[in-house]
């Protein structure tokens, strides 16, 4: 039994769960090894108070699931089985009492579904737990978020000489998602983003038609997963010459970049580093034009646990890798984020994102 899942079993021991029911596929992924994509059907990790451990999978999935050799043993339910009761049959006896389940991530209907399957147990949530367990990254983790990185920092440089006056966000936004997979990327960790001009002051704009111009912004906001884990960078380009608005705008962001990551220390409450960065965009004077949390968590998921924003008061731990992403946002004329995938260490923040950050011409 992995180390993972002795320390599920270790809290189910201390909180009294009978059973602990892993449905989140990625939370599946990360205790016991076995990956899969099960879409619609259950697919489910079951760790019980007598100390074994199963798997119940789609009968389609059952043989990657051998393969994994991760839990004790493996079941499966095919499409005309009722996957909810071949569960009660393999869970037993430890269907009563209490059986902890992700509640964050349950649908109504699956958790409606399992208090019919499951009448005696007392369903209570785990994802606390859980929740602070992915936060402080292993060695190996650590390993497969830098080399997502690398993934996405050589897709941008590749990217770069295509820009010009002309090309269309859209297109830009086609060949980064080509280049990705080309590279080994197992497709973008979200919607990639490539906003011209006046559309670079939405934070959360969309690729469009909209052509890349001279004497305007480029921003690029992107990341891959690689081996089950993401990255997440973005960086703002000048397309010919800009503005010194512009160029004011830019270097705010770039400093409050580099104030936020020193900021990111253990022990430290998480706000210390966006109230940090904060401060010195409203020091310039665009404080209302920062519009959002300095940073989120990054992992198995794109935005997970922790959340850098000036509110939360939760200590910073060695081995979290967090975003550093602020922003100025000038509505109709353009904006600039500069966003770092960053680790938490002991001897201080490492940024793990190496691109260049100081203002650069392109097109």
């Amino acid at each position: 039994m992995n180390a993972r899942l002795k320390r599920l079993m270790e809290e189910a021991e201390k909180q009294g769960w009978q059973a602990a029911l892993v449905t989140n596929p990625k939370h599946v992924y990360y205790l016991s090894g076995f990956r899969c994509e099960p879409h619609e059907r259950l697919l489910a990790l079951i760790v019980t108070s007598s100390g074994r451990t199963a798997l119940l999978v789609p009968e389609l999935d059952r043989a990657g699931a051998e393969a994994a050799q991760a839990v004790d043993a493996i079941h499966s339910h095919r499409d005309t089985d009722d996957a909810y009761a071949v569960l009660a049959s393999v869970i037993g006896a430890h269907a009563s009492g209490l059986v902890a389940i992700e509640k964050e991530s349950m649908t109504v209907t699956r958790y409606e579904r399992l208090l019919a399957a499951l009448p005696s147990a007392n369903l209570t949530g785990m994802d606390a737990f859980l929740t602070a367990m992915r936060a402080v990254k292993s060695e190996d983790e650590i390993d497969r978020i830098r080399h997502a990185v690398k993934l996405i920092e050589q897709v941008l440089a590749d990217t770069l000489p295509l820009v010009k006056p002309g090309v269309t966000e859209l297109e830009l936004a086609a060949d980064i998602d080509y280049r990705m997979r080309k590279l080994g990327a197992e497709g973008p960790s979200f919607d990639t983003t490539v906003l011209a001009g006046e559309k670079s002051a939405l934070p959360h704009g969309s690729p469009g038609l909209r052509q890349v111009q001279a004497g305007e912004l480029l921003l690029f906001d992107m990341g891959v997963y690689a081996e089950g884990y993401v990255s997440d960078i973005t960086r703002t380009f000048a397309v010919g010459d800009i503005s010194e608005e512009l160029k004011r705008i830019y270097d705010t962001v770039l400093e409050a970049n580099r104030i936020g990551i020193e900021a990111l220390l253990p022990g430290k409450a998480m706000s210390s580093a966006d109230r940090a960065a904060r401060r010195h965009i409203e020091g310039q004077g665009y404080g209302e034009l920062f519009t959002h949390r300095l940073g989120h968590g990054i992992g198995l998921d794109i935005h997970e646990y922790p959340s850098l924003h000036g509110a939360n008061e939760d200590l910073l731990r060695e081995g979290m890798v967090v975003t550093v992403e602020p922003g100025i946002y000038l509505p109709g004329i353009g904006g600039v984020r500069i966003e770092d995938d960053v680790l938490v260490t002991a001897n201080g923040p490492e940024s793990l994102t190496t691109f260049p950050k100081a203002l650069t011409v392109i097109g």
